[in-house]
């Protein structure tokens, strides 16, 4: 068959015209407008991705295509890339072409294990039909107020102790952020000798020797969980060539964890001083705190906060550069690298190791990388000395541990208590009891993913190393309470299902194992053989914590529990 010549200048013409079409969708005129007033003087740089998602989501209530193939084509990236940030955070709602946008409005009922003990699935069914179809009601992963449970969030107000009379009555008054009152500002903060500790490293009355020698003598160890001495860490990352970089992890989505936010909401700038502390000591101009974003008001707080210190005369010609970065929903960038990723702008998954993130971490560089608690403690460490921090602790363990306790008892709340307190004395002696009408039955003694114990065993030090022998661990130190109003069994399902939901499905043996393990629990017997199997590989093969803690619920349920199992 004889095709037709096309003349070389037809052929240049066309080639120079798709040269000129951009790849993929076109982009609307006016949500490109729109979009470049959201954005404003804000700098394009992709490491800002998520913090501009955010402002189309907040303005829009969701984020149509057109919207995503504008923001591509100002910062200058694939539509693909923006689209798969998009996706991959749960409190970005992606509208497909001809898909119906969802209500302006959210309603978020935490279904985690708290919430779920304290009627968090009553108040989702009855929720749609009292709000109408103009409020969308989602059930949420934990939303770190579980001593607050059950615990919703409308719009960005959180609803403590939520009723679904208290949930309406936040609808109707159009509130749309809750900011904490009565926390320690910046005037209050100094007046109270803050800051203080801080100018004297910086006008060289401490030496960084010394100050590191004082965490190390102390004991401090990383409090998001981890436990790695905190000491070490400075001094690791102080060994690595400069410029060094620092990354603050208030992600906190480990389901029973809410002490940060406690802390932060009461008094912010001690957890400052500590940051900029250990960025003297460790040789850092730049600092990234990133927050998780069910915390809206602390977020605003903290900006103001921010702001203050940064325009005070005395104190700002000397602070590093400081930058606030705001999570999407995502329990996996908890995790050191996976948050690195998500400041990165990209999606949150975690990192192979080695290079660990002390020598190879944010934009590729030194980093140091601490939890909020951990920094909280800097000030008062450096002010009573390491050895006062190491003289308290029960049980032969050493320092002080802020536990977050939910579930049964009297009095939930975060406890200060001696590293190394058992279960039955943290009940007794800080919460008050359990609940009238309610017998202890079992604990978790570390979240979602520390495992379950039962009551009979209540006589183990909560603290690091302890609870390994017995299948668990303390973590974060999230203490949830069960009463023998409530069963193992139901506990292992919830966390199994929270795990499935927060996988981020880079590495098959989480992915498919967390939604494989889920399915067989739900079942009304348990197939303990393949479970085992199961919990094997997904501890051996599972590239980050999530996967290899994720079958801890379910293998303490088989060894402590096996009556609910017959």
């Amino acid at each position: 068959m004889n095709h037709p010549v096309i003349p070389i200048a037809v052929q240049a013409s066309t080639q120079e015209r798709k040269r000129q079409a951009p790849k993929g969708r076109r982009v609307d005129p006016e949500a490109l407008l729109q979009v470049k007033a959201l954005l404003g003087e804000q700098p394009l740089r992709r490491d800002l991705l998520i913090e501009h998602l955010h402002k189309i989501q907040d303005r829009y209530g969701h984020l149509s295509a057109a919207h995503l193939a504008a923001l591509a084509q100002e910062m200058q990236l694939a539509q693909t890339e923006v689209y798969e940030v998009a996706t991959f955070y749960h409190h970005f709602d992606v509208v497909k072409e001809g898909q119906e946008a969802p209500p302006m409005l959210t309603v978020r009922v935490c279904d985690g294990l708290s919430c779920e003990m304290a009627g968090a699935q009553d108040l989702l069914a009855k929720l749609p039909t009292l709000l109408g179809r103009e409020v969308r009601v989602i059930a949420a992963p934990c939303i770190g107020r579980c001593e607050q449970a059950p615990a919703a969030v409308v719009g960005q107000n959180p609803v403590p102790q939520a009723t679904a009379d208290a949930i309406a009555k936040t609808v109707a008054s159009g509130q749309t952020q809750h900011i904490p009152t009565g926390f320690l500002d910046l005037d209050a903060y100094r007046a109270a000798g803050g800051y203080a500790l801080m100018q004297a490293c910086w006008q060289g009355k401490r030496d960084v020797d010394s100050v590191i020698r004082t965490l190390e003598d102390s004991g401090l160890r990383g409090l998001g969980g981890a436990g790695f001495p905190a000491g070490r860490k400075w001094r690791i990352v102080r060994a690595e060539a400069a410029p060094r970089l620092m990354a603050v992890n208030i992600d906190e989505g480990e389901p029973g964890t809410f002490k940060d936010r406690a802390m932060l909401e009461t008094d912010p700038h001690r957890f400052l001083e500590g940051m900029l502390i250990a960025a003297w000591a460790v040789g850092i101009d730049q600092v990234y705190i990133y927050l998780r974003d069910e915390y809206h008001g602390c977020r605003a707080m903290l900006e103001t906060e921010l702001a203050k210190l940064q325009a005070d005369p005395v104190l700002a010609a000397q602070l590093p550069s400081i930058s606030l970065r705001r999570g999407a929903g995502a329990y996996i960038c908890g995790e050191e690298s996976a948050m690195i990723e998500s400041i990165e702008g990209k999606r949150g998954m975690p990192r192979l190791r080695p290079p660990y993130v002390a020598q190879v971490g944010l934009f590729g560089r030194p980093t140091l990388e601490h939890n909020f608690e951990t920094l909280f403690w800097v000030r008062e460490l450096l002010e009573k000395g390491g050895a006062w921090f190491a003289s308290h602790g029960a049980n032969g363990r050493k320092g002080l541990r802020s536990f977050s306790v939910s579930g049964r008892v009297r009095s939930p709340g975060v406890k200060l208590a001696p590293a190394g307190i058992t279960i039955q004395a943290l009940i007794d002696d800080y919460c008050g009891g359990m609940q009238d009408g309610h017998r202890f039955y079992g604990y978790l003694p570390g979240g979602a993913s520390g495992g379950i114990l039962p009551a009979s065993m209540n006589d183990i030090p909560l603290d690091f190393d302890t609870l390994q022998p017995y299948g668990c661990f303390i973590g974060s130190a999230a203490v949830v309470v069960l009463s023998d109003k409530d069963t193992a069994v139901a506990a292992a399902r919830n966390t199994l299902r929270f795990f499935k939901h927060e996988s981020c499905g880079q590495c098959t043996p989480c992915r498919n194992g967390t939604a494989k393990a889920s399915d067989l629990i739900e079942q009304a017997t348990w197939d303990q053989d393949l479970l085992a199997d199961l919990s094997a590989v997904m501890r051996d093969a599972s590239i980050c914590g999530l996967g290899q803690a994720a079958p801890n619920p379910i293998d303490c349920v088989i060894k402590y529990f096996p009556n609910e199992l017959t």
